[in-house]
């Protein structure tokens, strides 16, 4: 995983249980998602709406679970943000 990526998981884990929940991605991406973009850590682009927040959650489940893991997250995030 990129430093990136693992960084960007490690902000959005906002019950730092070591996995993302639907719910948190969105209210994380609303309430960090412009600190995180103003530092470098997450793509102006990549900040958008409750729906594309999401979407790039649906993108990333491949288990369908409801749960992001580091790995899940990590095969979609990298790739979709030009991390590797």
């Amino acid at each position: 995983m990129s430093e990136k990526a693992r960084k960007l998981f490690k902000a959005l884990d906002l019950d730092e249980n070591g996995t993302l929940s639907r719910v948190e991605v969105i209210v994380a991406l609303r309430t960090k998602g412009p600190s995180l973009a103003a530092s470098g850590d997450l793509p102006f682009w990549g900040l958008g709406d409750a729906d594309a927040s999401s979407a790039l959650f649906d993108a990333a489940d491949q288990n369908g679970d409801a749960v992001l893991t580091v790995e899940e997250f990590e095969a979609v995030v990298d790739r979709r943000f030009g991390w590797r």
